[in-house]
């Protein structure tokens, strides 16, 4: 079985509310709209990878309940090879997302007593991915796929969102490291320091800015790059849309500035859109963005 992209790790099930502010101590307040849908950072990055073209699997963890069942269902419907899920009794875990018009977010996470899955608990040898994608929430699976990975030459990629035990263990045994700006900022307290940490421990390293786009070393190399310029509505995704279109435009083997030009095109347009599933981008509007920053880039 070839796939593209197989991601690991966290899968949830998202709530989204809308709403006009924050809500402060004892305040009752009403949304705006809401959507409910799948969630977690390797899941949507298997989503975005799908909507971009490309063959994606997702490997890790859904409750059989009534979340698992909705979340497991949006896998097939976007076409997201489903063969290394496993379901079991603890719960689906569950995100309730509070996005403000400006496209803040506040968000809480509910796993309950659902723990990591053990090392061996999914079989890979009948799968070659072209590209691993981690989250570091599967420590144990990653663990094991990543030794796989070194001996076959499949190169890796960690989504590092934030410091915690998964990502700590990851970091220096992935090929990619791209770390959001909070990762940075809990690890070294600076972006440029944690660059510089980073780049010690890791041969590739990325770090996204949101808004002010993302700065990267690779080896003796530097630079940065501006966001795509975008009305964000929601920012809730954008992480994870720019992690699977990152390992998707690598799996393809696109130049390395493409790669992140087309990484960065995926999570600018995420922020478009409500929500984190349904904000991730489909080929043509991902195609149509990457299309007019070229045309704006020959006409300067």
């Amino acid at each position: 079985m070839i796939i593209d992209v197989l991601s690991v790790g966290h899968a949830a099930y998202d709530l989204v509310f809308s709403i006009n502010h924050h809500p402060t101590e004892d305040e009752k307040i009403s949304a705006t709209g809401f959507i409910g849908c799948g969630g977690g950072p390797a899941a949507n990055a298997a989503v975005t990878v799908a909507k971009l073209g490309l063959k994606a699997a997702f490997a890790g963890y859904l409750g059989q309940d009534l979340y698992g069942d909705k979340h497991y269902q949006e896998f097939l419907d976007y076409g997201v090879n489903a063969e290394f899920i496993i379901r079991g009794p603890s719960p689906t875990p569950l995100s309730a997302v509070l996005v403000k018009p400006d496209g803040k977010r506040a968000l809480i996470n509910y796993k309950g007593a659902t723990q990591p899955l053990p090392a061996g608990t999914i079989d890979f040898s009948k799968v070659t991915p072209r590209v691993v994608l981690f989250d570091g929430h599967e420590p144990h699976l990653s663990t094991a796929l990543l030794a796989r990975c070194r001996r076959d030459g499949i190169p890796t990629v960690l989504d590092a969102g934030s410091v915690h035990d998964g990502t700590l263990a990851l970091m220096a045994e992935v090929d990619y490291l791209v770390c959001s700006e909070k990762f940075a900022l809990q690890y070294a307290g600076n972006v440029e320091t944690a660059l510089t940490r980073l780049a010690d421990t890791s041969p590739t390293v990325v770090i996204t800015l949101g808004d002010k786009g993302l700065i990267w070393r690779r080896g003796q190399e530097c630079g940065v790059l501006p966001a795509f310029p975008v009305a964000a509505i929601d920012t809730t995704g954008a992480g994870d849309a720019f992690h699977g279109a990152f390992a998707a435009a690598v799996s393809t083997r696109l130049n390395w500035l493409a790669v992140l030009r087309y990484a960065s095109a995926a999570g600018s347009l995420c922020c478009t859109k409500t929500g984190a599933r349904t904000g991730l981008p489909t080929l043509e509007e991902h195609r149509a963005l990457l299309e007019r920053r070229v045309a704006v880039n020959h006409q300067n």
